[in-house]
């Protein structure tokens, strides 16, 4: 591990992200030749192969690992160059969020952070937010919203707050399928509209609702955010919504909610990389952190004690 080699640190973290040699060598203005050359000098140096040459290829698991390093060699190297007054390196920093953060109170979040830094090439990726913490423990993002509360080795989390979610349903729905209201006799019959096969918030849902153990359910799938309220809206099924995202829509009289004094609160947390600061300035993804931390207590309930980093 001694002395590796930066470069060959920053075409590994483009070829995590593009895919392909020809599409890394591309993004580093590199020739294909250039890339591969540096790639397996760090493969020799470390004794191992990085790479799995396939396609689209994939690291292995002492890639993913160096993976890691290379995305924080590379935001460190960003704060030192803002602390120094030197012209900002572009920096890929790709953040893992859940899809309903997403569709309600993320980007707004982000909006003055991505309006102050021009060089900031942010990556926003998707996923269930039991699963987002995967992608910071492969070396994937350098951060992420988490259900999570215990972070990794070498990660500091810290607590957002609580995403409230209900199930709701559309006024029609509710007069045609549920006159008499959800029961045991007429769930296996009622469709419920989820997001993908991770999504488990309607399960857990009518486990509450019924007092039933490992229900079988009848899905429609929708995996986008956005979608999933429009397809509840138009009669697909119960949809499991958070309530922050609902509340226009039943204002609206488009939906109902189905047992409103039950909630399910989802607690968030967000996930970031311990790194080495620059005195001065917080570093961007600290800065990015406290955005993300500013527009939650604002628009989530309140948080759960804070988490530590180990």
């Amino acid at each position: 591990m001694k002395d590796l080699d930066t470069s060959g640190l920053d075409c590994l973290a483009a070829l995590a992200d593009e895919g392909s040699f020809e599409r890394a060598a591309q993004r580093l203005s590199l020739t294909q030749s250039a890339v591969s050359q540096r790639l397996r000098a760090l493969e020799s140096q470390l004794g191992r192969p990085l790479v799995v040459r396939s396609r689209p290829l994939r690291l292995t698991p002492a890639g993913q690992v160096l993976l890691r390093l290379a995305r924080q060699w590379q935001a460190l190297r960003v704060d030192a160059a803002a602390e120094l007054g030197l012209p900002l390196p572009q920096l890929k920093v790709p953040i893992a969020v859940n899809a309903d953060s997403l569709a309600t109170w993320v980007l707004p979040a982000l909006d003055a952070l991505v309006a102050e830094e021009p060089a900031l090439a942010l990556e926003l990726l998707v996923d269930d937010q039991e699963f987002t913490h995967e992608w910071l423990r492969d070396g994937a993002v350098l951060g992420c919203v988490s259900t999570q509360g215990e972070p990794l080795r070498g990660c500091v989390a810290s607590a957002l707050g609580l995403m409230p979610y209900g199930a709701f349903a559309s006024p029609d729905f509710i007069r045609r399928r549920l006159p008499q209201g959800l029961h045991a006799g007429n769930l296996a019959t009622t469709p419920f509209v989820v997001f993908n096969r991770k999504d488990q918030m309607s399960l857990r849902w009518v486990e509450a609702a019924l007092g039933l153990r490992a229900p079988r359910l009848l899905e429609r799938h929708v995996p986008s955010s956005e979608a999933y309220q429009r397809a509840t809206v138009l009669g697909w099924g119960i949809g499991v919504l958070p309530l922050l995202q609902a509340r226009e829509a039943v204002a609206r009289g488009e939906l109902l909610p189905l047992h409103p004094g039950l909630r399910l609160p989802v607690a968030l947390y967000w996930h970031q990389w311990a790194l080495a600061a620059p005195a001065g300035a917080p570093p961007l993804l600290d800065r990015i952190g406290q955005a993300l931390a500013a527009q939650a207590r604002q628009v989530l309930e309140p948080a759960p004690a804070s988490a530590s980093g180990e």
